[in-house]
């Protein structure tokens, strides 16, 4: 062959090899996926890094520069001045403090329920593990609000909470401070430890632990042996997610923290944010990003790189439940206790108080359903009728169920896509990324998210001159969109779990019996996952509809969300409006839960598992 007809050959050859690549469906759709998360989370990234090292106009002339010119005098300000310790140093410390505490008490709690559950004979399973999700659903700046009603007292909290006023003497530390949002963000966030070290021990082989048994290894031999080790991936992923999200927490510390004046490094961003110091506010959460950054990398040097769990010859679980013998009447009664004690007196109180006309009171002659059906009365809540009366609580709760509809559908097609590329590329070039895009909204504190997107979108967006997104400011597009991306880490977890549950054999048989992708996807990928498909919707349904922190820096009083009202009227100083708005929500999101449990087989342990 001659080389003029050799070199012919090779660059046909790359052709038709670019083609391949190019007109492959799923290649297209890595690409777009790419495409859209850097242009979503990489660039606000970038942008967010880029203005903390920008001089604004009202700092100008204290800097000694021009508005727009490069500088470190926020950084500087933040990490060498006279401030550092107010501003950085303390509160700092402060969200270690917590992070620390209610990750090892919540991964504490969660494990044990999640082995109590999968592993053993329990009694009252189905109820149990309803009620252990519940807590998932409830807002923690909701517990927050339960926790003041109980421990209030009148020389911080102006009225007196429930065991003070029957002369019982609640010490400040116990109603304010760190051990109280400890306690209530480790009452919350346990169910995080639950999901995932549940999902992990139904997916383990329980052969593993039966072998053991035969070889006559003792119940606490296997469960130190075998069992701990195969879940301790999934424990340490539960500590970093726990984590980061224990010190990117508002609501709680808002409540809890700022009447005693402790302050966390969120309450600073977030208090540096509605004073329009952006740049302090930026430079705060790259700080907050480079720690849980850290937790994420230590968390993978000692596990490695991320394990999946597959079971050869059927389900993981097990098929003979440990039997907990002599003790399961006091595990049970524990149980009952703890669930009684941490969730349902929680809901009781916040109900108990909503019906109260004067804080503090608790007397017969006290009881009110003023604030849930009151027409308006001048000398109540200023004249604002109560939450079924008032035309802001209607807005707000259309809102809520529009946001949260519309985030659940985009947010699970979304995530079965990624979820879909994570699961086909695990291990691949293209996988790893994608994953690793995804996880980055995960790392940016919800405060700072917000108010990312609110400077990003204030503004069109413009390439060649060409307007492709107008200013967003003040629209519902603009809460959807934040919203969508914020939770798109939960949203692919969820659809890589769903996505891991097919085997990669059914398509490759359908390829070689030459079904093209969508055929292949609507006949086999689809109508498998149709169950994981309403578990992720409940995941993103759940987490957008009590949203607290997100949106608090975008959010205007014609896009008012349940949430949001909620805690605009505890800082009127009116808890029991705010308790009935709480009581609404919850009630609306473990009323659409149990319906997709029963009707629609909907898991979020499952979800959590990817």
């Amino acid at each position: 062959m001659k080389p003029k007809d050799q070199n012919y050959s090779k660059s046909r050859r790359l052709k038709n090899q670019i083609k391949a690549v190019v007109t492959n469906p799923y290649n297209v759709i890595v690409l777009i996926a790419i495409v859209m998360l850097t242009y979503l989370i990489v660039l606000p990234l970038l942008d967010m890094i880029s203005t903390s090292f920008t001089l604004a106009q009202k700092d100008a002339r204290l800097a000694g520069g021009a508005a727009g010119d490069f500088t470190l005098y926020y950084w500087q300000r933040l990490l060498g001045s006279s401030l550092t310790k107010q501003m950085l140093l303390q509160p700092l410390l402060n969200s270690l403090l917590i992070g620390v505490c209610v990750s090892f008490f919540a991964i504490m709690i969660g494990s044990v329920l999640a082995w109590l559950m999968v592993r053993t004979d329990l009694p009252f399973k189905p109820f149990f593990s309803l009620a252990v999700i519940i807590p998932y659903m409830i807002p923690s700046w909701c517990k927050s609000q339960a926790w003041l009603t109980m421990f209030k007292t009148e020389r911080i909290g102006g009225a007196p909470g429930f065991l003070m006023s029957m002369g019982i003497n609640v010490p400040d530390w116990l109603a304010y401070g760190p051990v109280a949002i400890i306690a209530v963000l480790s009452l919350h966030y346990y169910a995080y430890a639950y999901l995932l070290v549940s999902a992990a021990l139904n997916s383990i082989n329980s052969e593993l632990e039966e072998m053991g048994e035969i070889q006559g290894a003792g119940k606490a031999t296997i469960l130190r042996k075998i069992t701990l080790p195969l879940v301790l991936p999934s424990m340490l992923s539960a500590i970093i997610l726990t984590f980061s999200k224990a010190i990117g927490t508002f609501g709680t510390i808002n409540y809890l923290g700022s009447p005693v004046s402790f302050r966390t490094l969120s309450s600073e961003l977030y208090s540096n944010s509605k004073s329009q110091n952006t740049q302090t506010a930026f430079a705060m959460a790259i700080l907050m990003i480079c720690i849980a950054s850290l937790s994420v990398f230590i968390n993978q040097r000692l596990i490695g790189a991320r394990k999946s769990y597959a079971t050869i010859g059927g389900k993981g679980g097990r098929s003979t439940p440990i039997g907990l013998g002599g003790w399961k009447p006091i595990v049970t009664i524990i149980l009952f206790i703890f669930f009684i004690v941490g969730i349902i007196m929680p809901v009781i109180i916040l109900i108990l108080e909503s019906c109260m006309l004067k804080e503090g009171t608790y007397s017969l002659s006290n009881f009110t359903l003023y604030y849930w059906i009151g027409e308006g009365d001048p000398n109540i809540m200023e004249g604002v009728s109560g939450i079924f009366k008032n035309e802001t609580f209607m807005m707000s709760l259309v809102n809520s169920l529009k946001l949260t509809l519309v985030n659940g559908v985009f947010g699970t097609i979304f995530g079965q896509m990624l979820g879909y590329i994570c699961a086909k590329g695990r291990g691949k070039l293209h996988g790893k990324l994608v994953e690793q895009l995804v996880f980055i909204p995960y790392l940016i504190p919800s405060v700072a998210f917000g108010g990312i997107y609110l400077s990003m979108f204030s503004k069109p967006q413009t390439l060649f001159g060409v307007t492709l997104i107008p200013a967003l400011y003040g629209t519902f597009a603009l809460l959807t969109l934040t919203s969508v991306v914020k939770h798109l880490p939960f949203a692919s977890r969820a659809g890589t779990s769903n996505m891991l549950q097919i085997s990669g054999e059914l398509e490759e048989a359908a390829t070689i019996e030459g079904a093209g992708f969508f055929k292949r996807f609507v006949k086999i990928v689809f109508p498998l996952s149709k169950g994981g498909f309403i578990s992720g919707f409940m995941l993103i349904f759940v987490s957008i509809m009590k949203e607290l922190d997100l949106i608090i820096l975008i959010m205007t009083p014609k896009t008012s969300t349940l949430p949001y009202l909620a805690f605009q009227y505890q800082n009127q100083n009116c808890p029991q409006a705010s308790n009935c708005v709480a009581i609404v929500m919850f009630s609306i999101v473990f009323l659409v839960y149990a319906l997709a449990n029963i009707f629609g087989d909907a898991d979020l342990a499952k979800s959590m598992a990817g």
